[in-house]
C-alpha cells in the first residue's frame, strides 16, 4: 500500500502528476476538484454550493469536504492513495489524521510541487482558453493563488515536521517533473 499526498498551488501540475502516479503505484487518484466538478455537472445540491464558492476562487466549506474524503477513502479501490487537493487548511489536516488512524492508515510521503508564480498564472490563463473553466479569469486565479499563500502553505512545515515532506521543482515538460517525483519517492 502506497498513501500519497500532492500538494502545490493552483496550476503546480498536481492533477495530471496526480493521474499517472496513482497508476504507478495501481491506487486511486482521488482529486476533491474532480468531485467537485462533477457534481457543479450534475447540478446537485452540493455542485450548486460548490459552485458558487468555486466561482469567488474560494474552497468549499471544510465540512462538505471532510465528508467526501471520509467516504471516498473508505471505498476498495482506495487502499492505496494520491489524495490530490486535500487537505487544504490546518483544520483539515486533523480531519485527515483522524480519517486515516479510523482506517488503521496512515501517508507515506506528501510531494510538494513547486512553480514559479507568474508561470502558475500563465498556465491557468492557457487553461482557460482550452477548457472554458468558469473559475480561469485572471482575477480568480490570482485570489486562488493568494488563498493558497494563507490557508495552505502553512501545512508544509507541518509535514516537514513529521518527515513526510518531498518537495519537486514543477518546472519544465511532464516528463521532466514526473521524472523527478519518481526520484524523490524512490519509484
Amino acid at each position: 500500500m502506497t498513501r500519497l499526498l500532492i500538494m502545490g498551488p493552483p496550476g503546480a501540475g498536481k492533477g495530471t502528476q496526480a493521474v499517472g502516479l496513482a497508476s504507478l503505484i495501481g491506487g486511486a487518484h482521488i482529486s476533491t476538484g474532480d468531485i467537485f466538478r462533477a457534481n457543479v455537472a450534475e447540478g446537485t445540491p452540493l455542485g450548486v454550493k460548490a459552485k458558487e464558492y468555486m466561482d469567488a476562487g474560494q474552497y468549499v466549506p471544510d465540512e462538505v469536504t471532510n465528508a467526501m474524503v471520509r467516504d471516498r477513502l473508505a471505498d476498495d479501490d482506495a487502499q492505496s492513495f494520491v489524495l490530490d487537493g486535500y487537505p487544504r487548511t490546518l483544520d483539515q489536516v486533523a480531519t485527515l489524521d483522524g480519517i486515516l488512524a479510523e482506517l488503521g492508515a496512515s501517508l507515506d510521503a506528501v510531494l510538494v510541487l513547486t512553480v514559479d508564480h507568474e508561470e502558475l498564472i500563465a498556465r491557468l490563463l492557457k487553461r482557460a482558453e482550452t477548457s472554458g473553466r468558469s473559475d480561469d479569469t485572471e482575477e480568480v486565479i490570482r485570489g486562488r493563488q493568494e488563498v493558497y499563500i494563507a490557508e495552505t502553505a502553512p501545512l508544509l512545515p507541518v509535514y516537514r515536521e513529521r518527515g513526510l515532506l518531498r518537495e519537486v521543482d514543477g518546472m519544465g515538460s511532464i516528463e521532466e517533473v514526473t521524472a523527478r517525483i519518481n526520484e524523490a519517492l524512490g519509484l
